[in-house]
């Protein structure tokens, strides 16, 4: 007989060792999740099995792992004689039981063949033991449950209250994690796990910053480091503002993307006025392109020559865009053409063979050995 049924039945004065586990297994402090809590006091209420068999059954299941519940169940038989309060013989008897009721699965010793040694059996719960102490999704009710649906109208003689809110404690569940940021998951390449990123994140808010900011601000670095993890984390507790160079780099790319925007709307324009002839708003200069869309000779209406535009595309879209400049028409060109100076220039410009490249870097050249030659006579 075991301790318990000794203590029940009253058989005199039991030992102060006995009265001592009696009373630690009823009033035990440990606080099981509501799966476990669950199939202990299920595998307790089984009918069916002696008595000894639930004992043992409920503290199969205070052990086993609910996420895996046909694994073997990792326990000495110290611990589970210990939770069923039972000796070691009642205990093999019990197994013997839930045996034969086809609740457990007792396999043979596996053997270690480089050693040559017998290693542990282990106890596995069948799939009808899952399903009766609900650990699988096809549960199954060895008893008479109680009746859920009365918590609508609980009885008169209950007491009506908090408790018909919420039978399931989800509140007190160990949370899972979410779905890692996407910004984020490429941690998991440098060895960083889900769990592990969630407790980063929660670091960084705890010194003022965005993991987000942080990884992305230093990933170049971050991704050749040996060490990420401290290197990560040394980061978090530094005390640099990563957001604000963060934001700095996200602004220069936002001006190098516009300036490049900018010189291909101008360029496009060039192209589109290319061998036509533009004056300003005062008719004071005229601006005339080549058929290529490369060159701009300007022409001022006091001094009567054309000059080299340097650099005009992006200034020329800029005045075209603010209407500073507008195509020339026959009236704009008639000051032009009645200066003596510019009688002759439509022909001379027209007959003038195109500045390409090539006669630029000659022109260049030119202007450096004169320059040379202009040093040596100095010296």
């Amino acid at each position: 007989m075991s301790i318990a049924q000794r203590y029940v039945a009253g058989e005199g004065e039991t030992h102060p060792e006995d009265s001592a586990a009696l009373t630690a297994f009823r009033c035990d402090s440990t606080n099981l999740p509501w799966v476990i809590f669950r199939a202990a006091f299920r595998a307790a209420h089984i009918e069916g099995i002696p008595p000894r068999a639930r004992a043992v059954l409920s503290a199969l299941a205070r052990t086993v792992d609910a996420a895996k519940p046909f694994a073997a169940i990792f326990a000495r038989r110290e611990l589970l004689t210990g939770r069923a309060l039972q000796s070691m013989r009642t205990f093999y008897r019990s197994l013997d039981d839930l045996e034969a009721a086809g609740l457990i699965d007792r396999r043979a010793q596996s053997r270690y063949v480089e050693a040559g040694l017998f290693g542990r059996a282990y106890i596995h719960l069948t799939e009808r033991a899952a399903g009766l102490l609900g650990l699988t999704e096809e549960l199954q009710t060895p008893f008479p449950a109680p009746a859920l649906s009365s918590v609508e109208h609980p009885s008169a003689k209950l007491a009506d209250g908090g408790i018909y809110k919420d039978l399931s404690p989800a509140p007190f569940q160990k949370r899972q994690p979410g779905q890692v940021p996407e910004d984020l998951q490429r941690l998991r390449s440098l060895g960083f796990f889900d769990f592990l990123i969630f407790k980063l994140m929660r670091e960084a808010r705890q010194n003022g910053k965005r993991l987000s900011d942080v990884v992305e601000a230093t990933w170049d670095h971050l991704k050749l480091a040996k060490a990420p993890i401290n290197y990560l984390r040394s980061l978090l507790r530094s005390t640099v503002d990563f957001t604000q160079q963060l934001r700095q780099r996200i602004d220069a790319k936002a001006e190098e993307l516009s300036r490049l925007t900018r010189t291909l709307e101008a360029e496009h324009l060039a192209r589109q006025s290319a061998g036509q002839t533009f004056v300003d708003a005062t008719g004071q200069r005229k601006y005339v392109i080549d058929h290529d869309g490369e060159n701009m000779v300007v022409y001022t209406l006091d001094e009567g020559i054309g000059r080299q535009a340097a650099g005009w595309k992006e200034v020329f879209a800029m005045a075209r865009a603010r209407g500073q400049i507008r195509v020339a028409t026959e009236a704009d060109l008639q000051p032009f053409g009645q200066t003596p100076r510019f009688a002759a220039e439509p022909e001379r410009a027209r007959d003038r063979p195109p500045v390409t490249a090539q006669i630029r870097e000659h022109i260049a050249g030119l202007r450096s050995l004169l320059g040379a030659r202009h040093v040596i006579r100095k010296t």
